[in-house]
């Protein structure tokens, strides 16, 4: 206790001083007046994340930049080259971070938490923040054709059947080198499988290279030891294991150079040791002229940290050796446009790809944990597309997870994750029908009893009056304040609390949420109603501190998901309307705050408010997204403006992957809760409708119970076929296709035939 009472910020204002620094207190009290007062400054995790990256971008910045000549990960090509669009001059950059190629795609078996992640020019890096493993041609006199070094000769795909695999052609001046990698079982352990396929004109080699790097940058090598050619140790820890002996096997250390420009060499030890943590190494394998060389390699995925540590399995099935089984009878859509359906399956697989029987990741690198946020769409998305079982294994985690407290924390100083808790669990509960364990039903009455104590006081006339405190909400909206985004999804969260008690015969526990949700939603209209009288203009601010900015598409969750203003709300489409005509580049959301890129998934809660508004636009924002998808039908969370690769967070955003289907899906299939219709083909587009052509959705849970639709359009209108298999009080069912006449179903009615309007 007695350290509380020394006057340290004075004796560190007085040492910063005495050697020429600036005052840090002093700064970190201006850093502090651009936020509203908050009881935590910034989430602790985030601070922590932050430092790490920046302490590699440090170690980047001495490793990189005077070492040219070696064979680097693509983006440091492309950063690094002044001739490039995506060249960073670096003069008074004290780290070197990766901020203009942040792309990549993992491969895994459904219910495993292995996911080995290959760039666009075929770098692999197996593990998880680990070495990689790089694939060349070499020509007789050692002249390295490296993928990296010629992305215009490199086409990459990915493919999924029984399995997920990437797969990377290479094709410099007539040769070919295609690569593929995948993860399968090899005696009950999982193997990150390499095969290579290799041919040249002439005679040369296949050199697959063990690299100290991977897509963020340098990633520590001290110790490469060679056995007998076909096995490798790596730090004393990992293995590789090449199913043939390479040719020639050939390592290198730091003060040495890169083993690229020494391929010539005989070769001949049998291990590589260096202090600085540079090692490298390269096995050659010989290709006669015009014949073909096949080579395997396998990588064991043994648990290394805690991102990748072995698990019990919720339910028997959890994990699969078959991609065929695991996605079974997911919710098939089938539209005209082939290329959007290419990213509505590959998107379904990237959702199972980064679940496991415990927690979802928000992508297999940089986001390998687990956020309440993120985590609530990803989940309803599964939902969506019939992945109930792994949903309830995941939600059987929350009660663990939630503090004493009743707050579901991902990080301090977020207050939407309650609401977002509480919406997911409701949002289950109510498409699958099964009921709510004992102890989720008091980790709801938990959660929603935090937001009723967390909300500010509701005396007083200030712009923040009942809301929640001001706090950092979703990291994307700029310095901590009073975000509307935590307040919808209050009111959502305390809404679904709400029925959930009422179903539970807690009849005042029921009431007490509802009026809280009730009370919350009072304090957001008074307080937009003072925005409104402080800007003029009915769009709402990201918070009632701020003028309008690109952060106030946090303000769509009003509208998608949480619903809690109606699709036609004044405000709302005002807000939309402000970020269509002044924050889109290249028809996508540009966020300015943070990311400093094209977002894909709030792009698309743009797209969904438009949608559900009748506004066609949002087909425009939709084929943005589509075009900005990379080969492997990937987006990173915000993606460069000018290279179009990723500028920010992980290199496969599982959140935007889960936008894509929700897109998909409610553009054919959507509950608006307001009027408690189902709405069938509000977001189909007039180029879908050509006479012939027939667009399908199922099997697709809802609120309500699971439909199979079927719309096949004739010359001057559609035939709608509906099976339904509801529980309980049937919806309002209503077909709702632009330039259509709006036409209800009735029950039993299993074939609706629609006219166009004015026909």
């Amino acid at each position: 206790m007695w350290l509380k009472w020394l006057p340290w910020k004075l004796f560190i204002s007085k040492a910063a001083k005495r050697h020429g620094f600036l005052d840090p207190i002093s700064l970190w009290s201006y850093f502090q007046r651009f936020a509203q007062p908050s009881e935590v400054a910034g989430p602790m995790e985030l601070v922590r994340a932050s430092a790490m990256f920046h302490a590699r971008g440090l170690i980047n910045s001495r490793a990189i930049p005077q070492n040219s000549d070696w064979v680097w990960p693509w983006w440091v090509h492309r950063q690094f080259n002044p001739a490039e669009e995506a060249f960073i001059p670096r003069a008074f950059s004290l780290t070197y971070i990766n901020l203009t190629e942040r792309n990549w795609t993992a491969a895994g078996l459904p219910g495993y938490d292995y996911l080995p992640i290959v760039d666009p020019t075929g770098l692999v890096t197996p593990h998880w923040d680990g070495w990689s493993i790089d694939f060349w041609l070499v020509d007789s006199k050692g002249n390295v054709m490296a993928p990296s070094r010629r992305r215009e000769d490199v086409q990459q795909r990915l493919f999924y059947g029984k399995d997920i695999a990437v797969a990377t052609r290479f094709s410099p001046d007539g040769h070919k080198l295609l690569s593929t990698m995948n993860v399968e079982l090899q005696d009950g352990v999982p193997q990150c499988a390499i095969r290579l396929r290799g041919s040249m004109s002439e005679e040369g080699y296949i050199a697959a290279s063990v690299r100290p790097c991977n897509s963020e940058g340098i990633s520590f090598v001290h110790e490469i030891a060679f056995k007998d050619g076909r096995t490798w140790k790596i730090n004393s820890k990992d293995t590789i294991n090449f199913e043939t002996p390479a040719d020639v096997s050939l390592g290198s250390k730091y003060e040495q150079g890169d083993v690229a420009n020494q391929l010539t060499s005989k070769g001949g030890q049998d291990h590589v040791l260096c202090d600085v943590g540079m090692a490298n190494a390269a096995a050659l394998f010989k290709i006669e002229p015009g014949k073909q060389r096949e080579i395997k390699i396998n990588i064991p995925l043994e648990p290394r940290k805690h991102h990748e540590k072995k698990r019990i399995t919720y339910q028997a099935n959890a994990r699969e050796d078959d991609w065929g089984r695991a996605v079974g009878d997911y919710c098939r859509v089938s539209i005209p446009d082939k290329r959007k359906q290419y990213l509505y399956e590959n998107a379904i697989r990237t959702l199972l790809l980064h679940a496991t029987d415990e927690e979802v990741f928000p992508g297999p690198f940089t986001y390998k944990r687990f956020w309440f946020r993120d985590a609530s769409f990803i989940l309803h998305a599964m939902l969506c597309a019939n992945f109930p079982k792994r949903v309830e294994s995941v939600l059987a985690t929350y009660p663990d997870r939630q503090m004493p407290t009743g707050y579901f924390l991902s990080q301090q100083g977020e207050w939407d994750s309650n609401g977002q808790a509480l919406w997911i669990i409701y949002k289950y509960w109510k498409m699958t029908g099964r009921k709510l364990s004992g102890d989720m039903i008091r980790a709801v009455e938990k959660g929603a009893n935090w937001i009723c104590r967390k909300c500010t006081s509701s005396k007083g006339d200030k712009a923040h009056t009942g809301l929640l405190p001001a706090g950092f909400s979703a990291e994307h909206f700029g310095p901590n304040d009073y975000y509307y985004w935590d307040d919808f999804w209050a009111v959502a969260g305390l809404r679904s609390a709400a029925e959930m008690m009422e179903a539970q015969n807690e009849a005042e526990l029921s009431n007490k949420y509802s009026q809280k949700a009730a009370a919350i939603l009072k304090a957001i209209d008074a307080s937009l109603e003072k925005a409104h009288q402080r800007l003029g203009t009915r769009a709402m601010p990201v918070s009632c501190n701020r003028r309008l900015d690109s952060g106030t598409v946090g303000c769509m969750s009003a509208g998608y998901p949480c619903q809690v203003f109606e699709s036609n709300d004044e405000r709302l489409l005002a807000t939309a309307e402000y970020l269509v005509e002044h924050c889109l580049h290249k028809d996508g959301f540009f966020l300015d705050i943070s990311h400093s890129g094209i977002n894909a998934y709030l792009t698309l809660h743009i797209a969904q408010v438009l949608m559900q508004a009748g506004d066609e636009r949002h087909g425009m924002l939709a084929d943005s997204i589509s075009r900005l998808a990379s080969s492997t039908g990937q987006w990173p969370e915000a993606i460069h403006p000018r290279t179009e690769g990723g500028c920010m967070g992980d290199g496969q955003h599982v959140w935007a992957a889960c936008e894509w289907v929700l897109y998909l899906r409610n553009c054919l299939v959507f509950e608006d809760t307001s009027d408690s219709e189902l709405v069938l083909g509000k977001g189909i587009r007039k180029d879908w409708c050509r006479e012939g052509e027939k667009i399908t959705i199922g099997p697709a849970p809802t609120l309500w119970g699971e439909v199979r639709v079927a719309f096949e359009f004739g010359d001057d209108k559609v035939t709608v076929s509906l099976d339904e298999d509801f529980s309980g009080k049937r919806p309002q069912v209503v077909v709702d296709i632009p330039s259509y006449e709006r036409t209800y179903v009735e029950e039993g009615q299993k074939r609706t035939v629609v006219n166009k309007a004015g026909t």
